[in-house]
């Protein structure tokens, strides 16, 4: 898809569920790529998009969702960064207790 066609694409689709008027959304939109292509390359092509549909579910529970995105991109960056990492490179995935 072409960046013409995909930046079309988005403004339709924010424009029909009601979020054109989102300040954070290419922002957002760009740290959903971002996020997209590293669980691609670190984890598994198939839990990119369930991934970023998680981050979005959660953010939207938040008070305050554009925070919220953003910290849980961090998170969830962080986590795909370090998945399946021996613990000499980096902190194992399922160590709570060292997350921010």
């Amino acid at each position: 898809m072409s960046d013409t066609r995909t930046a079309e694409w988005l403004t339709a689709a924010r424009t029909e569920l009601g979020l054109e008027d989102a300040a954070e959304g290419v922002q957002g939109l760009d740290a959903a790529a971002e996020l997209d292509a590293l669980v691609r390359d670190n984890v598994d092509g198939s839990a990119a998009a369930s991934t970023v549909f998680l981050l979005g579910l959660a953010a939207g529970r938040a008070a305050d969702p554009a925070v919220a995105a953003h910290d849980f991109t961090e998170k969830l960056t962080a986590l795909a960064r370090s998945y399946d990492a021996d613990t000499d490179r980096a902190e194992a995935p399922n160590d709570q207790s060292r997350r921010a």
